[in-house]
């Protein structure tokens, strides 16, 4: 298998997993964890995981004059990014943010022909205008409230700034791609993401009854830590080094 076929296979896998956290996370908040709390999960596990990998792997210098991107990296990708999804997860539904996240296909086509130069075709131009149409029918005249979703429409624009901020790191995120290892971007976005993080997230984090969780909530938990976070981000980020942002993103397609 050649490494065209193999970084679409990864983004295809990613994808799947997405997929099935909109719902298992759902399933979480805010009883067991917080939307914020869960992030500060996911970043340490996550960094924990990254580390221990990269003794396996050769250690890379990082150039000074990329520090500022990674950071940009990290709070586009591992900070907004996380912390609107999970919160607007905790207000919608799982249906709704799989459907509202599909404008970030949209969004990276724009980037990319900003940033990338990359052409927009018509097709691009119509698939660009019925994904846009339908997020702004589900926003406008969808639901506003259902059992275990008190705030369906802010819910549904926390999904935009989602989408919008994964956009962006997906772009700035290309040309560091192209010069280090995954391991290497992804021990260090990690390790960054909890400190940015804590600020927003560590109070609720430390409110989880640890003591109290059952054998169900911890494979959740696990799931969410090492599939969704773990696995998705290492995945994404290698079939980056194969395919455009905005190939990548037309997968977010598979999860609804």
């Amino acid at each position: 298998m050649n490494q065209r076929a193999l970084a679409l296979l990864a983004a295809t896998v990613a994808s799947a997993i997405y997929g099935v956290n909109h719902t298992l996370a759902k399933g979480l908040m805010p009883d067991i964890i917080g939307p914020f709390g869960f992030i500060i999960l996911r970043v340490i596990g996550a960094a924990i995981l990254f580390w221990i990998a990269s003794i396996f792997f050769p250690k890379e210098k990082i150039d000074r004059k990329d520090w500022l991107r990674i950071l940009a990296c990290v709070l586009c990708g591992m900070v907004l990014n996380m912390n609107m999804f999970f919160k607007g997860l905790e207000l919608s539904t799982p249906i709704n943010s799989s459907v509202v996240i599909t404008l970030t296909p949209v969004l990276l086509l724009v980037l990319s022909a900003i940033f990338l130069k990359e052409k927009i075709t018509w097709m691009k131009s119509i698939g660009i205008a019925l994904g846009l149409t339908g997020a702004l029918l589900l926003i406008l005249f969808g639901l506003k409230t259902q059992l275990n979703a008190p705030n369906i429409p802010l819910g549904n624009i926390l999904f935009i700034f989602n989408a919008t901020s994964y956009a962006f790191y997906l772009i700035i995120v290309k040309p560091l791609v192209a010069k280090y290892s995954s391991i290497t971007l992804m021990k260090f976005f990690f390790l960054f993401a909890i400190f940015m993080n804590l600020p927003v997230g560590g109070a609720e984090f430390m409110e989880v009854a640890w003591g109290s969780l059952t054998l169900s909530h911890i494979w959740k938990l696990a799931f969410v830590v090492i599939g969704t976070t773990f696995l998705t981000y290492l995945l994404n980020i290698y079939a980056l080094k194969q395919l455009s942002p905005s190939t990548i993103g037309a997968f977010i397609y598979l999860q609804p």
